[in-house]
């Protein structure tokens, strides 16, 4: 894990300057630093190292290959780099290897198999930059589901890339200009969605892409340069389901199994302190359950809690631990705790982000740091598998309402608008006791909020844009601008699936996960000089799920089957069985009293 960045000037290439601007990412590579300038290209690349694999000066970077034709920048593990190392050595390639680091196999196999064929070839998540000097053209590439960022743009004439904006802001010719349409989007989605930036002319790599630009000749050649796919996660859908597995529950249990366990063997080697992330929840205790079994000590894992109980995870934590033999650590977060980082979020996104649960993914990565370098999290489970409470109300809500007359729609989102989303929570909180289990519903007042705003909406893409829209018509309140397209509001761009619900689960996948998830965890992680890393998104975990039916990932109004049952074979169900809780911070009760003087 490292942080890069890089700028093509002509005739104004400057090393220091490209060190200026990784020094403004240094907390996503403190261990190690290099620069490397073309003076008659104009391009410069600079590189900040997080030791992780090969600590040896044999992995530092910029790293030229052996023939001298190109020039690399990397941020990322490649999970399966031996794997590649021994399929280039079988091909009679051969390599004198300087070390073991995965850089140096992802520049042996671009030297043979070009970018192209190389990015089909890895599994892990990446970003990086390759400067081919024989073809005079830089390369950009960002892995499949977009775990590792990359931003990339012109400014004039000067293209300007690199993993956080920050380090494209200390290049002089940056101008800070907000790009107004992209507060639209945050309106709508509570971050800014890729390809967009909050800055003019300044984009996210799509996950999946590369892009090849040209730095020789017309300028205009080289800023028409538009990024390709190399993989999609629609495709990976609709493969899927047009070839689903067909075995029986007990056999994909077992499939899954050992493909998770493989992966997550793959993603535990490490030349640095390793552990995982651990809230107690399905997903996080499958991957710790997984590990343990394959390690030969205690794996160490984190949580944090909260005194309030409807946001406290720590206890279940606690006891999916005790029964796994981990060596946990856990940290109970006060008010003046969330306070404390609250200065320091501009700096680590860069850009607005309005999702509250980054405080807490800071503080578990901040506890995590003072005793491992990496951690593995469980995030990916829910998109994949199932197990968001929208993907139940797809079936539960949508199916009924549908069929009900207009008038009877707006009706009963009158009723419920009538009564705020406080009193619902609080007679949902009277009638705990003697509600079954299906209806013991977490922020009872929110769901009855957004139930009434889909009542009368037209067709299923439009309920899932309703129910993942923080604003539904942003436009409306940022002056003299339309909202852009996305995937959210282009139904063409939807997969095609076999119900709404997987429909979702691939939105989801592409939306909310690559932009709020992984980009909350990567920037609260690297703030603290954290790899985290994610083995439910290999993509061969991915593939496998698209080809499960949607009966094997929700049952009887509950999701994530299929990952329960492979939990349930190393930890007891009453460990884990309780209603759904998101990971977030109990802001409403802190803003009404502890920090209600900050807050006004």
């Amino acid at each position: 894990m490292c942080g890069i960045t890089g700028f093509w000037w002509p005739r104004k290439a400057d090393a220091n300057l490209a060190e200026r601007m990784a020094t403004r990412i240094i907390s996503r590579g403190p261990d190690d630093f290099g620069a490397w300038c073309s003076v008659q290209t104009g391009l410069a690349l600079a590189h900040r190292r997080l030791s992780i694999i090969d600590l040896s000066p044999a992995g530092h970077q910029p790293m030229l290959s052996p023939c001298g034709r190109y020039t690399l920048i990397f941020n990322g593990e490649i999970y399966n780099h031996l794997n590649l190392r021994h399929e280039l050595e079988s091909a009679g390639c051969e390599f004198v290897w300087r070390g073991h680091s995965d850089t140096e196999t992802l520049l042996a196999g671009i030297s043979v198999w070009g970018v192209q064929g190389t990015l089909g070839r890895l599994n892990g998540m990446f970003a990086f930059a390759l400067w081919d000097s024989a073809e005079k053209t830089l390369f950009l590439a960002r892995d499949r589901m977009g775990e590792k960022p990359l931003y990339w743009g012109w400014r004039d004439d000067v293209l300007l890339f690199g993993s956080e904006l920050k380090a494209l802001k200390a290049h002089p010719s940056f101008n800070a200009e907000i790009d107004r349409k992209s507060l639209t989007l945050l309106l709508r989605h509570c971050y800014i969605p890729a390809p967009y930036s909050i800055y003019q002319g300044i984009q996210k790599l799509m996950p999946g892409h590369f892009v090849q630009i040209p730095l020789h000749g017309d300028v205009a050649r080289s800023k028409d340069a538009q990024p390709e796919a190399y993989w999609q996660l629609n495709h990976a859908v609709e493969q899927g389901l047009a070839n689903p597995f067909r075995g029986s529950p007990d056999e994909a249990v077992g499939l899954l199994e050992s493909q998770l366990s493989a992966s997550i063997g793959e993603q535990m080697l490490a030349d640095v302190p390793l552990g995982a992330f651990l809230s107690g929840g399905v997903d996080s205790s499958t991957i710790v359950a997984l590990m343990q079994a394959q390690s030969e000590r205690p794996v160490r894992t984190f949580t944090i809690g909260f005194d309030q109980g409807g946001y406290n995870e720590a206890t279940h934590a606690k006891a999916v631990a005790g029964h796994l033999g981990t060596q946990h650590t856990e940290l109970y977060v006060r008010p003046e705790d969330a306070l404390a980082v609250i200065p320091k979020l501009p700096e680590m996104y860069c850009e607005p982000f309005s999702d509250s649960s980054q405080i807490p993914t800071f503080l578990v990565s901040q506890m995590a740091k003072q005793h491992v370098t990496v951690a593995l999290s469980g995030d990916g489970g829910d998109e994949l598998f199932g197990g968001y409470n929208r993907y139940m109300a797809a079936r539960k809500v949508w199916g009924p309402v549908q069929r009900l007359p207009v008038f009877a729609r707006h009706a009963a989102a009158g009723f419920l608008r009538s009564v705020s989303p406080a009193t619902w929570d609080k007679l949902f909180d009277w009638a705990r006791p003697v509600l079954p289990r299906r209806l013991q519903l977490s922020i009872p007042g929110e769901k009855a909020r957004k139930l009434a705003d889909v009542l009368a909406l037209s067709d299923g893409q439009a309920f899932y844009r309703q129910l993942t829209s923080h604003w539904t018509d942003p436009a409306k309140v940022v002056i003299g601008v339309t909202e852009p397209d996305t995937l959210l509001t282009t139904p063409a761009t939807w997969p095609e699936t076999d119900c709404l619900e997987h429909a979702m689960m691939a939105m989801d996948a592409q939306t909310y996960m690559a932009d709020d998830i992984l980009t909350k965890v990567d920037r609260a992680a690297m703030a603290t000089s954290l790899e985290t890393r994610v083995p439910m998104l290999d993509h061969r975990v991915v593939e496998l799920a698209w080809r499960m039916p949607l009966n094997l990932k929700i049952r009887e109004g509950q999701g994530k089957w299929l990952l329960r049952q492979v939990l349930y074979k190393h930890v007891p169900r009453d460990l884990i069985e309780r209603p759904k809780m998101g990971f977030g911070i109990p802001l409403d009760s802190w803003l009404r009293g502890p920090l209600r003087e900050w807050a006004e």
